[in-house]
């Protein structure tokens, strides 16, 4: 017999100090990749990675995309969000502005405070936008705004006429 006599065993003991184990660090750095790119979303590149990697990385670039709006050779660090922009040309290879001078602005290059100047669009609504096209992409169709929480019917209705895609 192994007890204290009183039939029940003691408690097991704990060591004194707190016992951590080290996790191995993720290999390379993380970032997120949105906009006109094949596969948006987190990627994992090496050290010493540039845009260009984390543009490969993410799938490539789509058809449209501004690769002349961001710059390729930047370093990148863990945690930065890299944001592919849509090249919006009038047909002559022009640039054309978010804000028409007719005042409509477009989707696919509009910032969020430009996005905030739609009929019945405040800050909360016009994030949302942005983000549904940096997670889907361009919008292709004006009715795509459909697919963005919190714009229905009556809220497409109203923004119809002072949207454009280029």
């Amino acid at each position: 017999m192994f007890g204290t006599g009183s039939g029940v065993d003691p408690p097991p003991t704990l060591p004194s100090s707190p016992v951590f184990e080290s996790m191995p660090a993720a290999a390379g750095i993380t970032l997120h990749v949105s906009g006109a790119v094949a596969a948006p979303g987190l990627v994992t590149v090496g050290e010493g990675a540039r845009v260009a990697d984390a543009v490969a990385a993410a799938g490539g670039s789509l058809p449209g995309a501004d690769l002349g709006g961001i710059n390729l050779a930047a370093l990148v660090r863990d945690g930065d969000h890299i944001v592919v922009p849509v090249a919006a040309s009038s047909g002559d290879g022009a640039t054309l502005a978010a804000v028409r001078e007719d005042g409509r602005v477009s989707l696919n290059t509009a910032t969020v405070t430009e996005l905030q100047g739609l009929p019945g669009v405040g800050p909360v609504l016009a994030q949302r936008i942005a983000d549904h096209r940096d997670a889907h992409g361009p919008f292709r169709t004006v009715e795509d705004l459909l697919d963005v929480t919190g714009i229905g019917e009556a809220k497409l209705a109203t923004l119809r006429d002072s949207v454009v895609l280029p």
